[in-house]
């Protein structure tokens, strides 16, 4: 008793890994393996790098604008159409500026979603579930390993972002002193490029905390989604049928085929025997077949049902040991005989048909 309950609960631990089956259920409901730190750090470090080539662009058409706004406009009448004119003509160049920005961004932000899952569109977790709102499971997600582990991450990523930004603005603080000495020009290619820096700096360093925060992730789905020896089989049964309905379905196919078959045996022109083990229902109808074919066939209790069959319709019986047993073996019901024993059976078939004009 001790052995069957121990076996038991070994049976319900889940240490299996998960079915493709269950892969694929889980999917569905939009349970994947993904870490969003991918796609901040792949998103920053994509727009620092833009931002890196058109930061001229960007400086030209933001300085164009205010220079058109306060040169251009500042003389016009203050009236509702005058304003609407101003905001849309500083809205339209607004827009072209961050146009490639936004463009990259979204661009990066999908391809790190395709990296990671795929293409995956599922509108399962907008779902209402109550147990969402249970305070009790959300009290057990605010304590649980998994809100540790994103409380250490998120240190983690404000310590790294921290150090590289006090270290880029510690190694240009002589430079940026001298910043007094220097034009607005200057004072902005300055600042501009020490933010790219720290933004393509920090995405480097996001990035390689994302890349350990997606095996983190990858494993935690992989326990998660750990499944029991009963699971397993649970799910096996469920795929390919309970086998106790499978043999039934089986059980139940077979004989619908036997009746089919006896129901054929009135119809035969002969009945090639054994004498007692093998017994081959032979019928010859030249608008289905250009030879004889099969239409019952088998051993023993079969066999003998078949010659019961055949006698109670007077559907004459030929014993030929050697052709029963290899038409047995060589041709399925509704088959046509091989060609190297068209010769016997026609004989037998002519004796047969001889036979029936006499009666």
């Amino acid at each position: 008793m001790r052995l069957r309950l121990d076996l038991q609960y070994f049976a319900g631990e889940k240490t299996e890994k998960a079915t493709p089956k269950k892969r694929q259920d889980v999917r569905k409901k939009g349970q994947v393996a993904k870490s969003q730190d991918v796609n901040t750090a792949i998103l920053l470090f994509f727009v620092f790098i833009i931002l890196l080539v058109l930061g001229g662009y960007l400086k030209n058409a933001m300085t164009d604008m205010f220079t058109k706004t306060f040169t251009e406009y500042i003389f016009h009448p203050v009236t509702e159409d005058e304003i609407f004119t101003v905001f849309i003509d500083v809205l339209s160049k607004i827009s072209l500026a961050v146009a490639p920005i936004m463009l990259v961004a979204i661009v990066a932000g999908l391809a790190s979603n395709l990296m990671q899952i795929g293409f995956l569109f599922t509108a399962e977790p907008l779902k209402m579930k109550l147990e969402k709102i249970d305070p009790i499971k959300g009290a057990k997600r605010i304590f649980s390993v998994r809100a540790l582990v994103e409380l250490v991450k998120s240190l983690l990523k404000i310590t790294i972002v921290g150090v590289i930004t006090f270290s880029i603005i510690w190694m240009n603080r002589d430079e940026m002193m001298m910043l007094v000495n220097k034009d607005v020009n200057g004072a902005l290619a300055f600042f501009g490029q020490m933010t790219i820096q720290m933004g393509i700096a920090a995405a480097i360093g996001l990035l390689i905390i994302s890349v350990i925060d997606y095996a983190y992730q990858r494993f935690d789905f992989e326990k998660q989604n750990k499944m029991s020896k009963n699971d397993v089989k649970d799910e096996h049964k469920n795929i390919e049928g309970d086998p106790l309905i499978k043999s039934k379905i089986k059980e139940k196919q077979r004989q619908m085929a036997m009746q089919r078959m006896m129901s054929e045996v009135p119809n035969a022109d002969v009945v090639i025997t054994n004498p007692t083990h093998y017994a081959i229902a032979l019928k010859y109808d030249e608008n289905k077949a250009d030879a004889p074919y099969v239409v019952a066939k088998g051993v023993d209790f079969v066999a003998r049902r078949i010659k019961d069959i055949a006698g109670h319709h007077d559907v004459m019986m030929v014993e030929n040991r050697p052709l029963a047993r290899a038409l047995y073996d060589q041709v399925e019901i509704n088959e046509v005989i091989p060609e190297e024993y068209f010769q016997t059976v026609a004989e037998i078939l002519a004796y047969v048909y001889r036979i029936q004009k006499k009666i």
